[in-house]
């Protein structure tokens, strides 16, 4: 499995390009792929059509746009380019417009790329290691933060309070759109996650004949590869800091595949504009704003388990 200093070496990087629009911003990041044969140019058109679809989704994070688009024949190889813009441009996302940075991705499948994105995640979720990419002054600055993976100094969230039962919300019949609220600021102890009761948890398959303790969390994008990836990675890290990752899993998964797994989930994670795709799937479908915050997902988690 390649790294993150594998997927993206310098040649892919750019740093203060002047783009007149989010769609010319795509297009070097696009034209990045093809000079380092990663991908042809039908990619580029690809990732526009992906946002023209399912909206401005990509904007991950304040000034973030992660570029992507499913796996197809125009990706020769997995691989990434990275733009820095020398003005922020729109792309009509309601709350992390505009946009300074355009990471792409070109994945030939959903596993390649896994243990990069999670690198990506913690280092763009990482305060000090987002200000030195944002200030590094030549590529092969830039490539060394990537490479040092400066991602241990940021804030932690807050811990989980001491005790906390699902929701019957996170059942069958509950399915609602619900924005952060702010995580509770006291510091309870260390705790463990209770066995959740039979009312608020999936019921279990023949192929896994105890799983019933076991809770699953979807995070949702319009592909699968990309954006759910990043999400994915801050919910693990929140779920490791709380000592609940053994309680619960997290998948990541498309728009269509979402819907057929929904019944298996206690919530579904996403953006606002993939929920609003979504519509009613039988479960809660949380709202995240900024999916490199791990503070903002606590709260979300907080507000998923009303703890």
């Amino acid at each position: 499995m390649k790294d993150l200093k594998d997927l993206l070496p310098v040649e892919a990087v750019r740093l203060d390009v002047r783009a007149a629009d989010w769609r010319s911003a795509i297009a070097v990041a696009g034209r990045l792929m093809v000079e380092t044969g990663v991908t042809t140019e039908e990619y580029t058109r690809e990732m526009v059509a992906n946002v023209e679809e399912n909206g401005p989704y990509i904007v991950i994070a304040p000034g973030v746009a992660f570029a992507h688009s499913r796996p197809s024949p125009a990706v020769l190889t997995t691989g990434m380019s990275w733009v820095r813009l020398a003005e922020p441009v729109e792309f009509g996302h309601e709350s992390n417009d505009p946009v300074t940075l355009v990471v792409a991705l070109a994945a030939q499948d959903s596993a390649a790329h896994t243990s990069a994105m999670a690198a990506l995640a913690r280092l763009l979720g990482d305060s000090a290691t987002a200000a030195a990419l944002a200030t590094a002054p030549t590529p092969e600055a830039l490539h060394a933060v990537l490479a040092g993976e400066r991602a241990e100094s940021g804030p932690e969230a807050p811990e989980p309070p001491a005790s906390a039962e699902p929701l019957a919300t996170a059942g069958p019949s509950a399915s609602a759109e619900s924005s952060a609220t702010a995580p509770s600021s006291a510091a309870p102890e260390p705790s463990s996650f209770p066995e959740p009761s039979p009312e608020s948890s999936p019921e279990p398959s023949a192929a896994e004949p105890r799983a019933a303790s076991l809770h699953k969390i979807l995070t949702v994008c319009g592909n699968g590869v990309g954006t759910s990836l990043f999400l994915k990675n801050t919910l693990e890290q929140v779920l490791d800091r709380w000592g609940w990752s053994r309680f619960v899993t997290v998948e990541a998964t498309d728009t269509i595949s979402a819907k057929g797994k929904a019944s298996e989930a206690v919530a579904l994670f996403t953006s606002r504009e993939i929920a609003r795709t979504l519509g009613d799937v039988g479960r809660p479908v949380k709202v995240v704003q900024d999916f490199t915050s791990a503070a903002e997902v606590d709260s979300v988690l907080r507000d998923t388990y009303d703890v």
